[in-house]
């Protein structure tokens, strides 16, 4: 296998694969996008909601904004975000205030909604690690590729939505399989 990068930045990465076959290729891709795990808002509690949108909708728009993600966390902890606004205002992703200093939303500046004068919106919501397979939510960004079957190139496509860098989605993949085929070698060893 041969791996040429043709662009590497933190929000994309591009490279050329050959050596390896659509399976493989359609595998890492599959799981960068649904096995990664992210942090997402996954439950919203609601103290006061005068506005006029519905909980369901605001808990959806806070379940969208990517949260950044470090390595060190599992399935057990919860971060805590709380939002507190009366207008009139638009309230931005900035808005939500978390409880971990190191996991916080990974762009600031998108809109969540437009508060009209004495409106008023206080929330809490918890943020989870989940995968992709799970929600759309999860997912860590856009993953593709393009084969040029002839010569068994594959140029593979990755752009972070930003809860981690795009290289750090490839390497997470990565580190994901190798440890499925290390269990599945142990398992099979038996």
């Amino acid at each position: 296998m041969k791996v040429n990068f043709i662009e590497n930045t933190p929000s994309v990465v591009r490279f050329k694969m050959t050596g390896v076959n659509n399976n493989f290729v359609n595998s890492v891709r599959r799981i960068a996008s649904g096995s990664v795990q992210c942090f997402a808002i996954d439950k919203v509690t609601f103290y006061e909601n005068t506005t006029s949108m519905f909980d369901e909708y605001i808990s959806h728009r806070m379940g969208l904004v990517p949260i950044l993600t470090p390595e060190g966390y599992d399935e057990k902890d919860e971060i805590l975000f709380h939002l507190e606004a009366e207008g009139p205002k638009t309230i931005y992703s900035k808005d939500l205030e978390a409880t971990d200093k190191k996991v916080k939303v990974a762009n600031e500046n998108i809109p969540l909604m437009k508060l009209a004068e004495g409106q008023r919106l206080k929330v809490d919501g918890k943020a989870i690690l989940g995968m992709g397979m799970q929600s759309a939510k999860y997912q860590p960004g856009f993953i593709t590729f393009i084969a040029n079957e002839e010569n068994s190139e594959f140029e593979f496509y990755i752009e972070t939505f930003g809860q981690m860098s795009a290289k750090e989605i490839l390497n997470r993949a990565i580190d994901i399989i190798d440890d499925g085929l290390k269990a599945a070698h142990k398992e099979i060893k038996k």
